[in-house]
């Protein structure tokens, strides 16, 4: 029979290149898996992170089986970003791209009797031929979920292709109720003596249905009478087992779980499940912790879902990579409809080998994941237009498009398109549907510009299913006042950001999915902005899963359906003036508000109520009441609020732009832009602007005064940013590039030389 045995514990560790041990080392760090090295650095703030080529090392005693003839194998269940694992010395397999299970078959290596020496070369080093090539997140190095030695006779469930679970297993309902598993496994090393038995157990574990195959062809139907179907309210599951026998004895067995559904999207009635009309409206998620990294225990992952659930989420889309086994699983079993994406992002290198990496990678992600009821979408890139198009580009997502679908023509294909990719562009007709990433309000434009903007792509292509992959805006919980604004990273634009957007998304159920750009704060090094550097803090709940901002509560009071109430700016805690607005959001009705024991007021509204108040001298309790449901903070009235409520950066940008102007002098902003030969413009890329000092100083400045991001040659967010033109930025950053500043930017290049 099969042995997994888990290897997690008592490691060895080194930080440096220390080459190929000949024995365990002494003098190496001890540690357990899952680990990264970059646990701390890669989200501290410090400006960047450890990016080497570190090796592991672990001792184990080969597995013995109970007859002779057995196959050992060595299972990583991901490895960032590539890896090299040796058995005694020898190199047995190399493996490339972070997120994915990989096995290598290690018998003939193994010694009878003796400690083996296992050791693992894992390197997060930039590789042409590796996606990610430039994203914004940290790409976490090390064993970071962990590592077993799995034994098998030498008649086994296949485990060498793609580190896929040796069966597929796919449900489909039938309109009488019952359902019909079409179930193949795959076995090496078999004869005509083996055969396969399978079962169908339901959630109690009482068998519904069974059937038996040769070895040799192992595909058949089993009919389950009576089916209950995977719903998102009640994601019932059935447990899938194979069993190899030959004559009396089982040589291997293998079980997964499986969720009878259909799911279809409409352009104009959104997603379709069990015949439902479900609008989709969730979270994206990253899988990093504070100071944890990406290190994270099946307890992390499981705990992280159950956050959502809270929340009140149907969907959530798993960026920009595969995700760990346990998230899959906890997703299966809590009711979420998964977004299951390729870390072909941003930015495509054209070695051929990279796209060879992309289908790997995809293969990877079908394969391993094939049986998960939650997944209802594959993702095949995110914002890859930001390095460009080109004819290259858009076979390759043809090719990607046509894999998914030949190794999985049940689900649904999916793309997150770059805001600024054009609303007629060859990339909206290669998947099945297709999204956006907006971030009107936050990087450009005005909140007020998304349900426009939908409308019109909608009436434009009434054939395509859209949706929204990302939006959102950084949250910081220190930062507060009475008259939030775009960019000033507060609590409260924050909150009323997504107050507009869940708003504008619930008004139009044709929208097929919307995901929150992010869950959870999370690691990217390269950021510096909003006072908070070395992390992206657009999550409705900080880092370390502690607190949940204002804008959580706002979609909780959309989506979950328990009563609930919840008074916003228990961290607005000092305030000044005579008069304070209190924000209160609800499912319920009607709220009533009371300041010091006293009613202060009563509304009818729908999720939103503010109320105006008077606070007296010192502390002042207020409580909201909806119902049954209660919620109160505590406020002090001040002579002045608190300096840190207001980011210096607020102020000094505002001033900054304002001598940015003074430095035109009298030229006409408003007169047609000019494009002299041999001279800097708006058109050159930011990577060719570089080339001359001071026409890069220019665009830094520009960059940090229109966005409040860093440019820096090799540094941050240079790989991202490098390909893109200021003329292209200008439609990223819409209005927050004053009027003329564009005009004016033009101008100051256009006086520099080309090098």
């Amino acid at each position: 029979m099969r042995k997994v045995m888990n290897l997690n514990e008592n490691w060895r560790f080194i930080q440096k290149d220390a080459g190929l041990p000949a024995s365990l080392p002494t003098d190496w760090e001890r540690i357990n898996l899952p680990h990264t090295w970059n646990a701390v650095d890669g989200h501290d703030g410090n400006g960047g992170y450890d990016r080497g080529n570190y090796w592991y090392a672990k001792t184990f005693a080969t597995p013995k089986q109970a007859f002779g003839g057995s196959r050992v194998f060595v299972e990583v269940l991901a490895a960032g970003q590539q890896a090299t694992v040796y058995v005694n010395g020898t190199e047995v397999t190399y493996h490339e791209g972070g997120y994915s299970i990989f096995r290598a078959d290690i018998t003939d290596l193994c010694k009878d009797g003796e400690e083996n020496l296992l050791v693992v070369a894992c390197s997060n080093e930039h590789k042409d031929g590796v996606y990610p090539q430039a994203a914004d997140f940290t790409f976490y190095g090390g064993l970071y979920r962990g590592v077993n030695i799995i034994s098998v006779p030498e008649t086994h469930f296949d485990l060498e292709y793609y580190g896929g679970p040796g069966m597929q297993v796919t449900p489909v309902p039938f309109d009488c109720g019952g359902a019909e598993f079409d179930i193949v496994s795959y076995v090496k090393n078999a004869d005509e003596n083996f055969t396969v038995l399978y079962s169908v157990k339901d959630a109690d574990g009482n068998e519904v249905a069974s059937a038996c195959r040769p070895a040799d062809d192992t595909r058949v139907r089993i009919h389950v009478p009576d089916a209950k179907k995977w719903e998102i309210d009640s994601p019932y599951l059935y447990t899938v087992t194979a069993e190899l026998q030959r004559r009396n004895e089982v040589f291997d067995e293998i079980s997964v779980q499986a969720g009878v559904r259909s799911f279809s999207c409409d352009p104009n009635k959104g997603f379709i499940i069990n015949g439902v009309e479900t609008p989709l409206r969730g979270v994206s998620r990253h899988q990093d912790q504070l100071y944890k990294g990406n290190a994270l225990t099946r307890k992390d992952h499981f705990e992280d879902a159950r956050i959502i659930k809270e929340l009140g989420a149907n969907t959530i889309r798993l960026a920009h990579y595969q995700h760990s086994q346990d998230f899959y699983d906890a997703c299966d079993e809590l009711g979420f409809v998964v977004w299951a994406e390729i870390p072909f992002i941003s930015v495509m290198n054209n070695d051929p080998a990279a796209h060879q990496n992309c289908i790997s990678q995809l293969k990877e992600l079908i394969i391993q994941n094939y049986n998960h009821p939650s997944i209802c979408f594959w993702g095949i890139s995110n914002e890859i237009l930001i390095g460009g198009i080109s004819e290259q580009l858009v076979e390759n997502h043809k090719e990607l498009n046509a894999l998914a679908k030949e190794l999985d023509p049940t689900r649904l294909t999916t793309i997150a398109h770059v805001s600024m990719t054009p609303v007629e562009s060859p990339m909206h007709h290669i998947t099945d549907v297709i999204s956006y990433n907006h971030y009107f309000g936050w990087y450009g434009g005005k909140m007020e510009d998304n349900g426009p903007w939908l409308d019109m792509f909608h009436n434009k292509h009434p054939d395509l299913c859209v949706g929204m992959s990302e939006y959102g805006c950084e949250g910081i919980v220190t930062y507060h006042g009475p008259n939030p604004a775009c960019k000033d990273y507060s609590e409260e634009y924050q909150a009323l950001y997504h107050e507009h957007l869940a708003k504008v998304f619930d008004e139009r159920p044709w929208i097929w999915s919307t995901h929150v750009w992010n869950m959870f704060d999370f690691g990217c090094a390269a950021r510096d902005e909003g006072g908070v550097s070395g992390r992206n803090n657009k999550g409705l709940v900080t880092m370390d899963r502690k607190t949940k901002k204002d804008s959580y509560y706002i979609y909780k009071a959309y989506w979950n359906k328990e009563p609930m109430v919840h008074v916003c700016g228990r961290r607005y805690a000092q305030r000044a003036g005579e008069t304070t607005e209190i924000r209160v959001y609800s499912n319920q009705p009607t709220v009533t508000l009371y300041l010091n024991g006293e009613k202060a007021g009563e509304l009818s509204a729908d999720k939103v109520f503010v109320f105006n108040v008077e606070l007296k001298d010192g502390q002042n309790t207020v409580l909201a009441a909806a119902g049954d449901v209660k919620d109160s903070i505590t406020l002090e009235k001040v002579e002045k609020e608190p300096e840190i409520y207001v980011l210096p950066e607020v102020n000094e940008r505002a001033e900054g732009v304002a001598n940015w102007f003074k430095t035109v002098g009298d030229m006409d902003l408003k007169a047609p832009m000019e494009f002299p030969e041999g001279m800097y413009s708006i058109k050159d890329t930011i990577e060719e602007i570089a080339a001359n000092e001071e026409a890069l100083q220019i665009i830094q400045e520009a960059v940090k005064l229109a966005m409040n991001m860093n440019v820096v040659p090799g540094e941050g967010m240079w790989d991202m940013m490098k390909g893109m033109s200021m003329e292209k930025m200008k439609d990223m950053a819409g209005s927050l590039m004053p009027e003329g500043f564009i005009e004016s930017l033009n101008a100051k290049l256009i006086k520099i030389k080309k090098n």
